[in-house]
C-alpha cells in the first residue's frame, strides 16, 4: 500500500515538475526571473499562511469553548458556595455573640459522669459539624479562586490567539494584493498563474509531504546519536569536571547516512555559526539553516535546533511553516543521555565541527 502511494507520488512529482520547468526553465537567472521567483514565492507562503490561519481558528475554538465551560462551572461553583457561606457566617456569628458558650456552660455544670460523657460527645458532635463546614466553605472559596485564575488565563489566551489570527490574515492579505499587483497588466500573467497553480499543487501533495518525512528521518536519528557518541570515545575528551563534544560534520553525515538511505543525498555542514543542511532527490531540492541553543527543558539541560530558513526548490518558506516543523519534530539532542551526570554549558559552530561544553552536574 505504502508503496503504491509513494509511486503515485512520485509520479505527480515527475510531472508536475515537468510542467513547472517547461513554463519556467531557470530560476534566478535575470531581474526578470528574479521578479518571478519572488511571485512564486509570496503566492506559496500565501498557501502556507492558509493553513496557520485554519489552525489557529481551531485553536481558537477550542480555547472559547474552554472559556465558556469555565464559565459555566465558576457560575455552579458560586452557587453552592452561597449555602456554605450562609452556614459558615451562621457558625461565625454564633461563637461571636456566644451561643456556644452555652454548651460549654453544659459541659462544666454536669452533674454527673454520664451526664458529662454525653454533653462532651454532644459538643464534639457541634464542633466536628462546625469544623466541617468551615472546611467545605474554604475547599469551595479556593476551588473558585482557581476557577477565576484558569478564566483569566484562557481569556489571556483567548486574546492572544486572536490577535495572532488577525496579524496572520493581515499578512495573507498583503501577500495576495502583492502578487495581484505583480500579476496586474504582465502580458504573461495567465502563463504565471497556471505555474503559481502547478507549484502550491506540487508542494501540498509531494512537497510538503517529503519535507515533514526529512524532518521525521532527522528526529528519529538524533534519538540515536547518544548511542552513536558513546561508542566513538574519539568526539569526547575530558578535562577534569569539564567535558568537550567535538562532532566534526563529515563524521555526523556518515553517522546519519547509517540511520536512513534518505541521507545518501542530503549533507550537514557547519560554517559562520550556522548549521546548513542540503539535499536534492526526485525533483525535490531542500535547503535547511538554522542554529542550536542550550536550553533547559524538563529533562535537563538540552541542545536544541531552530529553525532560521526553509527553502524548497528556491523558494523561502514563511515562519510558520518553520516554527510548525520545529514544534512537531525534536531535531535537538540531550546530554544526560550520553552520560547522566552531564549537563550542557554552551555550544557553538567552529571550523566544521559542532562543540559542545559540557561539565558534571554537582
Amino acid at each position: 500500500m505504502r508503496a503504491t502511494k509513494r509511486r503515485r507520488l512520485l509520479a505527480f512529482a515527475a510531472s508536475a515538475f515537468a510542467v513547472w520547468l517547461t513554463i519556467f526553465p531557470v530560476l534566478a537567472q535575470s531581474p526578470e526571473d528574479e521578479e518571478i521567483r519572488r511571485i512564486m514565492e509570496k503566492s506559496l507562503s500565501v498557501v502556507e499562511l492558509d493553513k496557520e490561519i485554519a489552525r489557529i481558528a481551531d485553536q481558537q475554538k477550542t480555547i472559547s469553548g474552554q472559556l465558556d465551560q469555565t464559565r459555566t462551572t465558576l457560575a455552579d461553583q458560586e452557587q453552592a458556595m452561597d449555602k456554605h457561606r450562609k452556614d459558615a457566617g451562621a457558625i461565625l456569628r454564633a461563637y461571636y455573640t456566644g451561643e456556644r458558650d452555652i454548651l460549654m456552660n453544659a459541659v462544666l455544670n454536669a452533674g454527673n459522669l454520664t451526664d458529662l460523657l454525653t454533653m462532651l460527645d454532644y459538643f464534639n458532635f457541634i464542633f466536628s459539624s462546625d469544623r466541617q463546614t468551615m472546611n467545605h466553605y474554604k475547599e469551595q472559596y479556593r476551588s473558585l479562586q482557581k476557577g477565576v485564575q484558569q478564566m483569566d488565563k484562557e481569556s489571556r489566551q483567548l486574546a492572544d490567539v486572536e490577535t495572532r489570527l488577525k496579524e496572520q490574515r493581515e499578512r495573507v492579505l498583503a501577500l495576495t494584493r502583492d502578487v495581484d499587483s505583480s500579476l496586474s497588466g504582465r502580458s504573461d500573467a495567465d502563463r504565471l498563474r497556471l505555474m503559481i497553480s502547478e507549484m502550491t499543487d506540487f508542494w501540498k501533495n509531494v512537497g510538503l509531504f517529503e519535507v515533514r518525512k526529512y524532518f521525521s528521518a532527522l528526529a528519529k536519528a538524533m534519538k540515536n546519536l547518544p548511542d552513536w557518541v558513546q561508542n566513538d570515545k574519539d568526539l569526547l575528551q575530558i578535562d577534569g569536571f569539564n567535558y568537550t563534544l567535538t562532532i566534526p560534520e563529515e563524521k555526523l553525515n556518515a553517522f546519519l547516512r547509517q540511520q536512513n538511505e534518505l541521507f545518501r543525498n542530503f549533507a550537514f555542514s557547519f560554517s559562520g555559526g550556522v548549521v546548513t543542511v542540503t539535499g536534492q532527490r526526485d525533483g525535490l531540492e531542500v535547503k535547511l539553516t538554522g542554529r542550536y541553543t542550550v536550553e533547559e527543558t524538563d529533562e535537563g539541560t538540552a541542545i536544541l535546533f531552530h529553525v532560521e530558513e526553509l527553502v524548497f526548490n528556491g523558494l523561502a518558506l514563511p515562519d510558520t511553516t518553520r516554527q510548525s516543523l520545529e514544534d512537531e519534530f525534536d531535531l535537538g539532542f540531550y546530554p544526560q543521555r550520553i552520560v547522566s551526570f552531564l549537563k550542557a554549558k554552551s555550544v557553538s559552530i567552529e571550523d566544521g565541527n559542532l562543540i559542545v561544553k559540557l561539565a558534571v552536574k554537582l
